[in-house]
């Protein structure tokens, strides 16, 4: 009877083996398709910012819509210019959103905060880019025992697979892109939403907006 049992042990075994096997090359597969979709240049956006940030120090708003509308004419059908602001809990940290593109392997966005936040920053199957427009961003990884600070018109770089304790210690508005999985961010995005703060509006809204964009770059063709 022992014998039995310690064969079909070894039979699942096995077969959770190859499932594993095969999950692992699938997901290997499709990683190198996705830098296929990828058409924003982290450096293109930065100077865009940096030239904004230099016309419009004064006025925010003015600065993130022209930023937007400079956007719009780097890449031509696929940023919202509709202006549409959501919260975003993440992390612990808490923020505003304006979605200007969204979609599978791509999102850029306006974040940030009046009043200050302080979090986790996520680690991610994706590059993240994030450029100062206004106010400081500070950073650190576990074991640094400086932090890391950002200024307007630079550029916190968190790699792939990274993750750090950020700060913006009383405002800071940003340019945020990330590179990579987009669909597999989402759960630390929403996980603060939805066992913390139980905001389902904000949940909604954020599902509305993403779905609406991912959709329209799927049928441009882009994933």
């Amino acid at each position: 009877m022992s014998k039995c049992c310690e064969n079909k042990k070894s039979s699942c075994l096995m077969k959770l083996l190859f499932v594993g096997t095969l999950l692992v090359s699938l997901f290997l597969g499709l990683d190198q398709y996705i830098s296929r979709g990828f058409i924003f240049d982290q450096n293109v956006l930065q100077q865009v910012a940096q030239k904004n940030i230099e016309l419009y120090s004064n006025d925010t708003h003015t600065m993130i819509t022209n930023i937007a509308a400079d956007l719009e004419k780097e890449y031509p059908g696929h940023i919202t210019l509709k202006e549409e602001w959501v919260f975003n809990n993440a992390g612990g940290a808490m923020g505003s959103m304006w979605i200007l593109h969204a979609s599978i392997s791509e999102y850029v966005i306006i974040f940030g905060t009046p009043v200050g936040t302080e979090g986790h920053s996520g680690r991610f199957f994706a590059d993240d880019y994030f450029i100062i427009l206004e106010g400081e961003q500070w950073a650190y990884k576990a074991g640094e025992l400086v932090r890391e600070v950002y200024k307007p018109g630079e550029m916190h770089h968190l790699p792939r697979g990274d993750s750090q304790q950020y700060k913006i210690p009383e405002h800071a508005w940003a340019l945020e892109y990330a590179q990579g999985w987009v669909p597999l961010m989402l759960p630390f995005g929403f996980f603060d939403s939805v066992f913390s703060t139980v905001d389902y509006f904000t949940i909604y809204d954020t599902l509305r907006l993403t779905g609406k964009a991912i959709i329209s770059e799927l049928l441009q063709g882009k994933i």
